[in-house]
């Protein structure tokens, strides 16, 4: 009975043409490749936990440990990760914003020279226009710079209004000059003027709303270029 059982566990090993198969061989991690995936599981899970944990921080209610760390959650959230609730908003915007922008370069007689307006919302529109997965910049890199801005400053005399207003300034001179070119003609950009018209959505007849106001224009200071504003920009 042994000898027939083993003859019968022998014969299933043996295929049709009459080789036997080999036996099943059972993959094996070493000590090293198992240390270096628990070490790259545990960073992951450590630094999954540590975000979200500043996400909570962040749109928590103010209290000691994010006010003592507040300049280091902000500058993980702001811009890529803020939070609002723009989107759900009983009343969302009704706004188009439009910003431009415009350069001055120095002649080779050492005038002045201020060239045309660029328009840059109107770059983001025509390369999100038709295409069917637009990239974020495109979408809201720049509307986000101007809100950013918006936010920190007077509409009066264009004064910061809060600590981080000198960012944003530099957010969007960055922005501008990255668009428009480090030089113009040949001639290096020396400075760079915004302008940033807001105009009101025509409300729908049915609405019975009044008809929108005309649209404002800002037009912003105009900001020094340097080298090292430009820095890593290219």
């Amino acid at each position: 009975m042994a000898e027939s059982a083993e003859a019968a566990e022998n014969a299933e090993t043996v295929d049709s043409t009459g080789n036997a198969d080999p036996p099943p061989v059972r993959r094996t991690w070493s000590t090293l490749a198992r240390a270096v995936l628990g070490t790259a599981a545990a960073l992951l899970v450590s630094a999954t936990g540590l975000f979200l944990g500043a996400v909570f921080l962040h749109v928590a209610p103010a209290n000691p440990l994010s006010r003592e760390y507040r300049e280091q959650l902000d500058g993980l959230i702001y811009p890529e990760f803020e939070q609002n609730w723009k989107l759900f908003a009983p009343n969302p915007l009704q706004q188009n914003v439009a910003v431009d922008a415009r350069v001055r370069t120095v002649s080779a007689d050492g005038e002045p020279v201020v060239h045309d307006w660029v328009g840059l919302t109107a770059q983001d529109v025509a390369a999100i226009r038709g295409n069917p997965a637009p990239s974020h910049a495109d979408q809201n890199l720049l509307r986000r710079a101007w809100d950013f801005y918006d936010g920190s400053h007077s509409a009066q005399d264009e004064s910061p209004t809060t600590e981080r207003g000198r960012l944003a300034e530099e957010y969007l001179k960055r922005i501008a000059v990255q668009r428009i070119g480090r030089g113009v003609a040949g001639r290096p950009v020396v400075a760079v003027e915004l302008r940033v018209t807001t105009a009101t959505i025509t409300p729908p007849e049915w609405s019975g709303e009044a008809a929108p106001p005309a649209p404002k224009v800002r037009e912003l200071p105009w900001w020094p270029v340097r080298d090292e504003d430009v820095r890593g920009l290219w």
